[in-house]
């Protein structure tokens, strides 16, 4: 059985703030959308060859982000942001291990050198191992990002993913501290906001995105997110069956505290250990409560002023009877 890491209070709405349709892009105004797509991210079985992150830049015409290593590990861009909307992790451990992880079903491993992936030829003390993950926006549920947007320029497609216009963008930034991941960015030059649109000009056109296109490993895979949660399951279970226990879902679950990703991973360590938070939560999942209660503050504050602008005419009014009741 799988292990959930971002189990947490399940927000009261679904596509956006009080709603309760379950299908986000049903709730944005699709009532005959397609199924939801997403993507499924194995990192037991990515290489690190970043193919991924080229292939995104070149289908969307990303600008370049830095090609000097930052110091961690082979990394030149240690995470997303709006010039990086694919980052692969790599994370160095000093953890011995026998062997990777077994390859899916009907797949050949593909040979990787000692000391790379999530393989290690010897299991003496010191060693190490790499876990590496390609991380990309998540497309949530609930997305805090598209809730707080004032110009409309963050939008729910029919494919339930979450977009950018960028020529709608104002550069407010509001959706930056409004994601619970940290994906969302502004690029410097004019302050809009940019992100993984998951290719919609492909989808679209019947395509798969590009990152998972060019995966050589199907690490990525794209595909209808409810067959891609049945698929993660199963790896899952087949990891666990060859000596894996610390195989686990994140993103995977539609009760978590964004509903569940349309983007989710099968991760070999802890959510933290690849910088994810363990337990993401809807950041304006409050608001329709607190709109409440400001309304009530308000005509509450309302009735006090009306009050307080009464009482004095009532007493002016009965001079004498208050005279009598001083005495």
């Amino acid at each position: 059985m799988s292990t959930d890491h971002t189990s947490g209070a399940r927000p009261e709405h679904t596509g956006r703030a009080g709603s309760d349709v379950p299908d986000p892009a049903v709730d944005a105004g699709y009532p005959d959308a397609p199924a939801r797509v997403g993507f499924f991210t194995d990192t037991s079985v990515c290489i690190g060859c970043k193919a991924c992150e080229v292939a995104c830049k070149e289908w969307n015409a990303v600008p370049e982000d830095g090609l000097s290593l930052t110091g961690m590990s082979y990394d030149n861009t240690q995470g997303l942001g709006a010039s990086t909307w694919r980052h692969v992790a790599f994370i160095e451990q000093q953890k011995p291990v026998s062997s990777g992880p077994p390859a899916p079903e009907g797949r050949t491993q593909l040979p990787l050198a000692a000391g790379t992936g999530t393989q290690e030829t010897a299991a003496e003390p010191g060693s190490m191992r790499w876990l590496m993950s390609s991380d990309v926006c998540k497309h949530c549920t609930h997305a805090a990002c598209l809730d707080v947007c004032p110009t409309g320029s963050l939008f729910r497609t029919e494919f339930g993913t979450v977009v950018v216009q960028e020529d709608v963008c104002n550069g407010c930034g509001y959706c930056v501290p409004a994601c619970p991941y940290g994906v969302i960015e502004q690029r410097p030059e004019d302050g809009r906001a940019f992100k993984c649109t998951m290719c919609y000009d492909r989808l679209g056109a019947g395509q798969e995105p590009a990152c998972a296109k060019a995966c050589p490993t199907e690490s990525i895979q794209f595909g209808p997110l409810e067959e891609l949660r049945e698929r993660a399951a199963l790896r899952v279970e087949q990891l666990h069956a060859s000596g894996v226990p610390e195989a686990r879902l994140y993103g995977h679950d539609p009760d978590d505290g964004v509903g569940g990703d349309g983007a989710f991973f099968l991760l070999l360590d802890d959510p933290e250990v690849y910088g994810l938070p363990p337990a993401p939560v809807v950041t304006t999942r409050d608001l329709p409560a607190m709109w409440r209660h400001a309304g009530a503050a308000a005509l509450s504050l309302l009735a006090a002023a009306g009050a307080a602008h009464a009482l004095p005419a009532l007493f002016r009014r009965m001079p004498g009877r208050l005279g009598k009741g001083i005495r």
